[in-house]
């Protein structure tokens, strides 16, 4: 059987950064992706109007560009975020991170790189995994005790369903694996509901939420209806 690693559903990971009285829902909750296609003046709004939807978790920065465009995105970006209650995790860029404030680094790298950066950050920010295809990776990843492990791939979420392969990576993990899971939902936001049935913590969106012609106050506040009409409730 696999390890089950000594971490619980209670887990600071993602908490949400809230600077009002609510409190979280006790389901699968929404993690945005930022699209990398947007200058920070045009996609700061569109932020605030899906802050204004409904519960969000995090929003995950992903690299753009060279160094100094980046930070120059990352940086308004994740004042928003953390004004709206949601904790802002950058991507790939832990220098970055730092220089912007931001609550977690988000990291796409192999065993070695990834425990390093949980060696050195872990405790002073989120430090979460990507890149994992199989089992095997996920564990392997999941043995330096990250506080989240993603299964997905920024910018493949182009079809309306989930990629069935991270469905299935994400139920597996969910049963056997105390970390917390963030799952890529798909281009609809109905997506969310297969993804929380596997058990996963957090489901991620982004073309749902921030593609063309989206409302992204309106695709929040459905993601949110449908994850409180059939997302099963996590146990104490």
């Amino acid at each position: 059987m696999a390890p089950r690693f000594r971490l619980n559903r209670d887990h600071k990971a993602l908490r949400r950064i809230d600077m009002t009285d609510k409190s979280p829902p006790n389901r699968c909750r929404l993690v945005l992706i930022a699209p990398r296609d947007e200058s920070a003046e045009t996609f700061g709004p569109r932020l605030l109007e899906a802050a204004a939807g409904g519960d969000i978790a995090s929003i995950i920065i992903p690299a753009r560009g060279d160094e100094a465009s980046f930070q120059d995105f990352a940086a308004p970006v994740v004042r928003l975020a953390q004004t709206a209650g949601i904790a802002a995790i950058v991507a790939d860029d832990s220098r970055i991170a730092g220089r912007v404030g931001a609550d977690g680094i988000h990291l796409q790298a192999g065993k070695d790189e990834l425990g390093e950066a949980v060696g050195r950050w872990q405790g002073k920010m989120i430090v979460g995994a990507g890149g994992a295809a199989t089992r095997d990776d996920a564990l392997e990843l999941g043995e330096t005790q990250p506080d989240y492990i993603f299964f997905g791939r920024f910018g493949f979420d182009t079809k309306p369903e989930p990629h069935r392969r991270n469905l299935a990576l994400g139920q597996w993990w969910a049963a056997v694996v105390e970390i917390p899971c963030i799952v890529l939902g798909g281009s609809d936001v109905a997506s969310v509901e297969a993804v929380a049935a596997t058990g996963a913590e957090f489901v991620a969106l982004s073309s749902a939420v921030f593609g063309d012609g989206v409302d992204p106050r309106a695709a929040v506040g459905r993601a949110n209806a449908i994850l409180d009409r059939t997302a099963p409730a996590f146990g104490d």
